[in-house]
């Protein structure tokens, strides 16, 4: 079973961050939600979240892939340098880098967009250094960076993370269950 780290920060983006991390376990992986700061986290929208436990328990860690819910929150993330050290220390690993909405800014800021087609939030990226390609798009792949535009594009960006983790069968498998049309 894959191991999956959602970091949780402040005025993190709800919606997206409880629909990566309810589709990731429909798909059985194992997905810690692990809060920046040990504190409940209040989202974007006033909604408290209760993360599994303080990232601070995750240190030296490996993870098959890390997905950052977007949401005010992303200015948070930017500035923790432990989130940083682990996305870069996974995507050396080969693992999965994703992000949705003005997240992918922090992969930017982690050097993983370096050659890489991405999208994001309108604009999140236009003030961030990525030497990457910016595409006019819902949802995108790039080797084993993800992205996703918005809250809107999240459940098609976390089936896209759980085809990338596991494979097109498994996507298909929840995604039924889901009874999307």
């Amino acid at each position: 079973m894959p191991r999956v780290l959602v970091p949780l920060a402040q005025g993190c983006e709800e919606l997206e961050a409880v629909t990566i991390i309810n589709v990731l376990r429909r798909a059985g992986a194992e997905v810690i939600s692990a809060s920046l700061d040990g504190q409940p986290v209040k989202g974007a929208r006033g909604i408290t979240l209760l993360a599994d436990a303080p990232l601070n328990e995750f240190k030296g860690q490996d993870f098959a892939a890390v997905v950052l819910p977007g949401g005010a929150g992303t200015e948070i993330l930017l500035k923790d340098g432990r989130i940083l050290d682990l996305l870069e220390r996974n995507a050396a690993r080969g693992a999965i880098s994703a992000a949705v909405c003005a997240a992918p800014k922090v992969l930017a800021a982690a050097g993983l967009l370096r050659g890489k087609k991405a999208t994001s939030y309108p604009g999140a990226l236009d003030q961030a250094p990525h030497e990457g390609t910016l595409v006019d798009a819902a949802t995108v792949v790039d080797g084993k960076v993800i992205t996703g535009r918005s809250a809107g594009t999240t459940m098609d960006f976390a089936l896209l993370v759980v085809e990338t983790l596991f494979d097109k069968a498994k996507r298909d498998e929840v995604e039924a269950k889901l009874i999307r049309q």
